[in-house]
């Protein structure tokens, strides 16, 4: 039976990670050759980026952050390798397959695309620790980091329903999968508890990532621009380099856009709209990234299922932006949520 275990305590902030997280750093380019024998060298972490790539300013810009304190941390090599368009599960295999041969301990793939690669690329490397975000894989030397998506989603839901002046509040998915699903159904419970009158408008913007759901700007925009046209006055966006269109068009109207995975008020590039991002749902990739380095560097890898949710700030609401300390009742009632998710009173759905 694989064995699941909790952190009792994510090795970094979430705050602090994603104001590391920058667009610039090293990829590695060389292509393995099939063999599947590990060098024996000193080098350290790396990661293979999600749909997006970096410079998206949340999810593969937070496991940068990680990168980048591992890499201050420990003084050793590193990588962070780019996917590429239409690319097929041989493709990340090979580019797994590749970072491990060179001697890169541990390497993750970010997000769950990375899953049937990692499953085949693990057995062949069993000396090397391998991590996956998002999803489940078995294997001795692997890692699963996933999150509570829902309980940070339901405290943006509180947010919107406290900061909404309309009554209406837009979530937009970027995938109609069960990953986005957990954003969804928390965001709406979040909602609803907080403000039963507050009506809850949904929209994926596709139904598979080849379709551009999570890398998409104009997708995002186009569905914001839509969701406001029925009176919507905050959006939250789970939606990857897509939500970035989400918060433009959010800025544009003059309403409150929530941000996700990094804290988005924080982001050089989304500098000129911070002042409509309300807050952001956090999740702490770069914590988890850097937690696995640590471990192999500790010489005490993690392996199973790594659970990242409130209780080990794996995930949380950002209170960055001075405006969100100036909605009324929203600082009181998201520190009651959060406790109460915590001890268990709040149940959070994740469908």
């Amino acid at each position: 039976m694989r064995q699941i275990s909790k952190l009792t305590r994510v090795a970094v902030g979430v705050a602090s990670l994603a104001l590391a997280a920058t667009a610039c750093g090293g990829t590695s380019t060389d292509s393995g050759s099939g063999d599947s024998t590990e060098s024996k060298g000193s080098l350290g972490l790396a990661i293979a980026y999600d749909i997006g790539g970096k410079g998206d300013q949340s999810f593969n810009d937070a496991a940068y952050a990680g990168l980048q304190k591992a890499q201050k941390e420990f003084g050793y090599k590193t990588a962070d390798v780019e996917p590429n368009e239409g690319e097929t599960d041989a493709d990340k295999e090979q580019r797994l397959s590749s970072l491990a041969k060179q001697g890169y301990n541990p390497v993750i793939g970010v997000g769950f695309v990375y899953g049937p690669a990692m499953e085949a690329v693990a057995a062949k490397y069993p000396k090397t620790t391998f991590g996956i975000v998002d999803s489940e894989v078995k294997g001795d030397n692997v890692a699963s980091l996933v999150f509570a998506e829902q309980e940070a989603s339901y405290l943006a839901g509180v947010a919107a329903a406290k900061a909404t002046k309309t009554n209406t509040v837009g979530f937009v998915g970027g995938v109609d999968i069960p990953l986005i699903h957990k954003f969804e159904a928390g965001f709406e419970q979040g909602v609803t508890d907080t403000n039963s009158k507050v009506k809850v408008i949904s929209q994926y913007l596709t139904q598979t990532a080849e379709e551009g759901g999570f890398s998409s700007p104009d997708k995002g925009k186009a569905a914001a621009e839509g969701q406001i046209e029925k009176n919507a006055d905050v959006l939250y966006a789970a939606a990857g380099l897509s939500g970035q269109g989400v918060i433009e068009a959010a800025a544009k109207a003059k309403v409150w856009a929530i941000g996700v995975d990094s804290d988005q008020y924080k982001q050089a590039a989304l500098a000129s709209y911070k002042s409509y991002i309300l807050t952001s749902a956090l999740k702490d990739v770069g914590g988890a990234v850097y937690s696995l380095a640590k471990s192999v560097e500790d010489g005490k890898p993690l392996t199973g299922t790594q659970v990242f949710d409130l209780k080990v700030n794996g995930v949380g609401l950002s209170e960055s932006n001075p405006e969100f300390a100036k909605v009324a009742g929203l600082t009181d009632a998201v520190a009651k949520a959060k406790e109460e998710i915590i001890d268990g009173t709040i149940k959070v759905k994740t469908e």
